[in-house]
C-alpha cells in the first residue's frame, strides 16, 4: 500500500456569507481541487460570539458551513491564495494528512 502526503483545507462560513456557490464553482472548475466536501452546523458561534444555532422555529437561520478539501501541497496551497477573494482573514485552517491507498490524491 502506498501513501501520498496532502494537504487537508478547511474553511469556515456561514449561511449568510452567500459565497458558497462562487466558492465551489472556483474550487472545482478553476482549480480542480480533490475532495471537496460542505457540511453545515446545527449551532455554532464566531468572533462575535452570538451563538446561532438550528430549531424547529426558525424560519430564518444563519449557520455555520464548513468547507473541506485536499489535494497536494503545493496545488491546496495555491487554492488558498486563490480563495482569499472569498473567505474572510483567519476563516481557512489546513494541516498535512496521509492518504492511504493507490498513490494518487483524487
Amino acid at each position: 500500500m502506498s501513501r501520498v502526503r496532502v494537504l487537508m483545507v478547511r474553511v469556515y462560513l456561514s449561511e449568510s456569507d452567500h459565497e458558497m456557490k462562487s466558492l465551489l464553482r472556483c474550487l472545482h472548475d478553476e482549480l480542480q481541487v480533490c475532495g471537496v466536501t460542505v457540511m453545515r452546523g446545527i449551532a455554532g458561534y464566531g468572533g462575535s460570539g452570538v451563538v446561532h444555532e438550528a430549531s424547529l422555529v426558525d424560519l430564518s437561520v444563519d449557520l455555520p458551513l464548513v468547507l473541506e478539501f485536499f489535494d497536494l501541497p503545493e496545488k491546496a496551497e495555491r487554492a488558498i491564495e486563490r480563495i482569499a477573494d472569498f473567505v474572510a482573514p483567519g476563516h481557512v485552517v489546513s494541516w498535512p494528512v496521509t492518504i492511504e491507498g493507490n498513490g494518487k490524491p483524487c
